[in-house]
Formats: structure tokens, sequence, C-alpha cells
């Protein structure tokens, strides 16, 4: 599959998807957006792939919708409006949803749709001294209304609340503090981080597993108590009947240690 807009390469275990408009700090579009669904979906259709990391080419990571995409997108009418926003949001659950562990690698600012696409990851990491975060659409007559979805579940409405509403960019250190994001490294060392954390995730822990958390999580918001427990009963006994588990129980029993 070819992509003009972004990059995506398999290291080991890893798929690794590359925002690669640096000459427009990888400002969002329809195409970006098209090329990231159909990355996201190669990623998790390939059984050798583990983990995905997405982390963008350039000094920032995502500055927001593109200026002619958004001149374009203004004289939509509603249909058209309703089209692309459900385009972006299907990109948003698809990541959010994917059975594997996404990690978001931050340099440079993340904002508006940016920001929204780190958000939606299951990690973020971030370099120290260069990435800034911010859901700065009210300062523009727009609202991150999808995006404020996932942020929500995130970090807490009250947090997010005041993130959406004041629009302010903030640094590493401070959406650390917020537990927006995971953790901060040093900008040179980003990348290397990254791989490293997500080697880690995929050595020690099983990837069945990890799937069916990351089901379970996207499903039993907004289901009552009863309905949610009754979900997880169901998967906890599924879990038990899948190989990974019945490798772990083996590997228990003998005292040995599981390389997945």
């Amino acid at each position: 599959m070819e992509f003009y807009r972004i990059t995506y390469s398999i290291k080991q275990n890893l798929g690794i998807i590359s925002l690669n408009c640096p000459e427009k700090q990888n400002a969002l579009d329809d195409q970006i957006v098209s090329e990231l669904a159909q990355a996201f979906t190669q990623a998790q259709r390939d059984s050798n792939i583990k983990a995905v990391i997405l982390r963008a080419e350039g000094d920032s990571f995502c500055l927001g919708f593109d200026l002619p995409y958004i001149q374009r997108i203004s004289k939509y009418d509603f249909n058209q409006n309703l089209q692309d926003s459900t385009d972006f949001m299907k990109l948003l659950q698809q990541i959010y949803t994917l059975r594997k562990p996404v990690i978001a690698l931050i340099q440079g600012p993340a904002l508006a749709v940016g920001c929204g696409l780190a958000t939606v990851c299951d990690f973020i990491i971030a370099a120290r001294e260069t990435a800034k975060f911010g859901y700065t659409e009210v300062q523009v007559g727009f609202i991150p209304a999808i995006i404020l979805i996932f942020l929500v579940r995130r970090i807490g409405e009250g947090k997010a609340r005041e993130l959406i509403l004041n629009g302010d960019i903030f640094s590493a250190d401070e959406a650390c503090k917020l537990g927006l994001i995971n953790k901060t490294v040093p900008a040179i060392e980003l990348d290397k981080a990254g791989i490293c954390f997500a080697n880690e995730l995929i050595t020690k822990n099983s990837s069945t597993s990890m799937g069916l958390i990351k089901e379970l999580f996207a499903r039993v918001h907004g289901m009552s108590t009863s309905d949610a427990l009754d979900y997880a009963t169901h998967l906890n006994a599924l879990i038990r009947m899948t190989d990974d588990c019945k490798k772990g129980i083996e590997a228990l029993l003998n005292e040995k240690t599981i390389k997945w």
C-alpha cells in the first residue's frame, strides 16, 4: 500500500506510523486522515505486529488542521461536514479500540486535532524540552467535540473542562502532572525511548490479554454496573480458553519466565 503524507514501516514486531508533512508542521487534512486509517488497519491485520508507534517527522507532532483544508470545509454544507467529521471520528475510534497497544511520541507542538490524535493513544511519551499540548479549538470558534469524549475518559471531566474551555497551550511537564501523558524524556532520546517501551510491553505481556483489556475499556463505558459485570465475566471466561492463558498457566506452574 502506498502512502504520500505519512510513512508506515515495520521494525521487528512494531508498526511505526509517522506523520510526514514537516513542511506543514504535520497539519491534518482529509487525505492524511484517510492514510492514517489505512495504516492502522494494516497494522491491525498484520499478526506479526504486536504494538504500534505513532510519531511525526520534523519539529512538530501536529499543529492541528491544515489551513487550506479549513478553508475548504468552511464552504461545506451540513451533510459534507457530517461525513468529514464522521471520517475523523472513525479514525480516533479506530486508534482507541485497536487490539494492540498504541504509543504516541510527541516532539514539538501537538495542538487541537493533533492533541486529539495523541489523546486516543494508550500511552503518550513526550520530549521534555520541546513538546507542547493544547486543545485550542475554542480560540478560533471551533470545538473539540469528538476529542472531548476521549479526553474525559483519560483525565476526568473537571480537568477536561479546564483544558478545553481555556484553550491554553501547556508544557510536557504540565501534561504529565495532569495525567494526560505518561512520561517525559529528553528530546534526543524520544524515538529510542518509545521503541524500548513498546518492546518491553510486548515482551513481558500477552498480546491477547492486552487486546482484550483494550476492548474491555472501550466497551464498559456507558453500561450499567450489572451489564458491565456481565460482559466482564464473559470476557474473563473467554480469556481462560485462549492459548496465551494456557501458556501462562503452564509457565506459572513450572516457575518459568515467559517471553511473549
